[in-house]
């Protein structure tokens, strides 16, 4: 097995290893006393998974039952995440009993949001199923559900109080989720760690999942860390993700988040070099993108994009904080006047 430690405020570890699902129950008891559970999935996963997670959970004393909704991130909405909070009414659930996230990125975000305002908090575990949710969402506490103006609108900071990934669930994941999980690990790649980008960027890789997990978690960490509440370096996490989660809500997500991403990370890195902020060619990310399965291009209008990225969560009154690549393994954050965002995105858009 695999740990990293997570030395936040409320600290906790992921915890990597094949066959962990079915320990869920014993490694959930050693942080939180046996009680009520609910795992909390959705229609995808819980044929493939949740008997599973129930099953071990109740072995090891929890009471625990399951809520499935609908699969897609058109269902991360107010609508489910009400629905959630009113059966964990019905239940009776106390701040002493908690909540498993059983899935990808929209399940752990919605879970947790759900356990960040459930009550004022109560205590939730992650138990990632794809690789994307794994080395990027189901680490560092951001929650959140989507409005019809924008992703992750509304949300909280709430930490896990374990993350446990079990890379055997990877295994019935379609091509486009390991796709996914490829553009946030090759954006890690990019803005901390050039080695780990060389090795991806020819898209051989799927072996080595755990360790894949292990090291792009121990990098998140570094950003997480003395920065939960994303209001320094952890930003630059969200590298190709201004562009990218416009890109993604304007395609009303038929792009897939890493999609979207890697768009962005493209996007992003060519309109910085034009400006003249970066030496970093967009070229090497563009082929690391095809090599992984991913898109490298939008057809939506830079007017589009920027209608939707003046609503982005970084933006101060009159600047917007975009992540600078400055080569591989380093970058930056810059705070770009809103009245110049127009010629940013034209620069990162146009061909």
């Amino acid at each position: 097995m695999r740990i990293v430690q997570i030395p936040t405020g409320a600290p906790y570890q992921v915890r990597i290893g094949e066959g962990l699902l079915s320990l869920l129950g014993e490694e959930t008891e050693r942080v939180h006393r046996p009680c009520r559970a609910v795992v909390i999935t959705e229609s995808n996963v819980a044929p493939l998974y949740l008997d599973r997670a129930l099953d071990s959970l109740r072995q090891a004393g929890f009471e625990a039952e399951g809520f499935v909704f609908p699969a897609g991130e058109e269902h991360k909405t107010v609508d489910t995440y009400i629905a959630i909070q009113r059966r964990l009414v019905q239940l009776g659930l106390t701040r002493e009993d908690l909540l498993v996230a059983l899935g990808g990125g929209v399940t752990g975000d919605m879970t947790g949001f759900a356990a960040a305002t459930y009550q004022r908090g109560i205590p939730f575990v992650q138990v990632p199923t794809t690789l994307l949710c794994a080395v990027d969402a189901s680490v560092g506490g951001k929650t959140a559900i989507d409005l019809p103006e924008g992703k992750n609108m509304v949300g909280a900071f709430h930490q896990p109080i374990l993350v446990l990934c079990d890379p055997d669930t990877f295994r019935t994941l379609p091509d486009q989720r390991w796709q996914d999980g490829a553009a946030e690990m090759l954006k890690h790649g990019v803005i901390a760690d050039g080695d780990l980008f060389g090795r991806l960027k020819e898209g051989r890789w799927r072996e080595d999942a755990a360790e894949l997990v292990e090291r792009n978690v121990a990098i998140k960490r570094s950003f997480v860390v003395g920065d939960e509440k994303d209001r320094g370096k952890r930003q630059l996490l969200n590298f190709g993700h201004t562009i990218g989660h416009a890109v993604e809500a304007l395609s009303h997500f038929s792009l897939s988040h890493g999609q979207a991403v890697a768009i962005g990370m493209i996007a992003e890195t060519r309109a910085a070099r034009r400006m003249g902020w970066t030496e970093l060619n967009e070229e090497i990310l563009l082929e690391a993108a095809e090599k992984n399965g991913l898109p490298t291009r939008t057809e939506f209008t830079p007017g589009q994009v920027l209608e939707i990225a003046l609503r982005d969560k970084k933006r101060r009154s009159d600047t917007l904080g975009v992540v600078v690549p400055l080569g591989l393994g380093a970058a930056r954050l810059e705070q770009v006047p809103v009245n110049l965002l127009p010629e940013y995105l034209e620069k990162g858009l146009i061909l």
